[in-house]
């Protein structure tokens, strides 16, 4: 007779998805870590939460692959429960009940209280801004609103998010507080849409503001700025990142598409021209301003002459940084009542095209910065190389700086001035400046 045992419960949080879905799980780490139950971030645990994204097609697919394998692993009994909660589940709750129920429960994106209680543990009220962060010491994500309140034809966020909500200035100082206590270094706001900040809470769009309290924090000595709208960009940001030396000369800025046609159906709420100003007004406010942007190819509709029109567009604007996807068709959002009748493999050879453009342009602009001095900070060691970033490049999605370890010794969570000897497409090699 098989005797159950006495062990300690070992939570481990897997997390999918975006940086919004990191700062969740870290979140929910920090409440388990607070009720003294033993947390772990994508380790070994008999007790599994994961964390989902139900964004598009390929990150449904993962989440649903990847709960389906914990579920496997219960049968198995290498792990006792399985808990699911994020997008994916806010989304398609009912129809995972049924297809997958050997999952012990599921949640929503606003269920942290419940889900804490299926776990033995208690909400704690008075931990705003205590987190497990799971990224390297040196940096951290701040979110600083939820949901989105856009309404773009395309994008299903709204409906697993809900609307926007901003978070207290206030509070959003003291979560930073704790972060720079230890030994964050970098910040990274992230935010559905950082243009919408304030709105709600102070009648006005207030981003400005968020950063003029957050820059004031002691230990936190760069502010990156994540996913802002271009619609109604409160320019007066600008002018408090070309005078605070904290706040990077840095901006992701998901622009989607530029032919007018393509963006009226997505109901962007702009035009190529006024697109293509904003861009300027940046380049001239910040001349040495790094922007990122993404990009979807194959929306319903899209005409050759559309696609035309966007390569010419990226040729033209020179991005310093560039992403670009395929659509996905997602039931539920104001796009799916049109055909999707751009074929794959069209928007697969579409998208191709676009990231040759860039990578082009990338290896000109890297090339540009041989022979130049740059303040990194550095992330990790891998291989041979110690990793590190310059202020125009955040985590994951950018360029790297490549030191050669064999060579050279720099402390990893630490600046250090570099000098950079060589460039590829997306990677720069340095040395540091002793």
């Amino acid at each position: 007779m098989r005797t159950k045992s006495l062990k300690k419960n070992k939570i481990n949080v897997v997390t999918l998805g975006c940086s919004k879905n990191v700062y969740d799980s870290e979140v929910l780490m920090g409440q388990l870590r607070a009720n003294n139950k033993e947390v772990v971030h994508e380790e070994e645990g008999n007790v599994v939460v994961i964390n989902t994204c139900g964004f598009i097609a390929n990150a449904k697919e993962e989440s649903v692959n990847t709960i389906l394998d914990y579920v496997q692993r219960k049968e198995e009994g290498l792990v006792d429960k399985v808990f699911v909660t994020g997008c994916l589940s806010e989304r398609y709750k009912p129809d995972l009940e049924k297809e997958i129920p050997n999952v012990d429960e599921y949640f929503g994106t606003s269920d942290l209280p419940n889900l804490l209680k299926a776990l033995g543990a208690d909400y704690k009220h008075e931990l705003i801004g205590e987190r497990l962060t799971t990224t390297p010491k040196n940096y951290a994500y701040l979110k600083i609103a939820e949901g989105c309140d856009r309404p773009c034809s395309f994008c299903a966020i709204p409906l697993m998010r809900g609307k926007h909500k901003s978070t207290p200035i206030e509070k959003l100082v003291a979560e930073t507080e704790k972060l720079a206590a230890k030994g964050v270094k970098e910040l990274i706001l992230i935010a559905q849409d950082l243009t919408y900040y304030g709105l709600d809470l102070y009648k006005k769009r207030n981003l400005a503001e968020l950063l003029e309290a957050l820059v004031k924090v002691e230990g936190i000595e760069w502010i990156r700025l994540h996913y802002a709208f271009p619609t109604g960009f409160p320019m007066d940001v600008l002018e408090v990142m070309k005078r605070e030396p904290k706040i990077c000369n840095y901006i992701d800025i998901p622009l989607q598409h530029i032919a007018d046609p393509i963006l009226k159906s997505m109901r962007r709420g702009t035009t190529q021209a006024k697109t293509t100003k904003l861009l300027q007004d940046f380049r001239n406010a910040v001349p040495e301003m790094a922007i990122r942007t993404t990009l979807i190819v194959g929306y319903p509709g899209e005409t050759e002459e559309d696609f035309q029109t966007l390569k010419q567009w990226v040729q033209e604007m020179r991005f310093e940084r560039l992403g670009c996807f395929t659509y996905s068709h997602e039931e539920n959002t104001h796009a799916y009542a049109l055909e999707d009748d751009v074929p794959e493999e069209v928007k697969q050879e579409r998208a191709n095209e676009i990231m040759e453009i860039q990578s082009q342009i990338s290896w000109e602009l890297n090339q540009e910065k041989i022979g130049k001095v740059f303040r990194c900070i550095i992330d990790r060691k891998e291989g041979n190389y110690f990793v590190g970033r310059t202020e125009f490049d955040s985590p994951d999605v950018d360029n790297e700086v490549l030191i050669d370890a064999s060579q050279h010794y720099v402390k990893i969570g630490d600046f250090t001035t570099i000098k950079i000897i060589d460039a590829s497409d997306y990677d720069l090699y340095g040395e540091p400046i002793v």
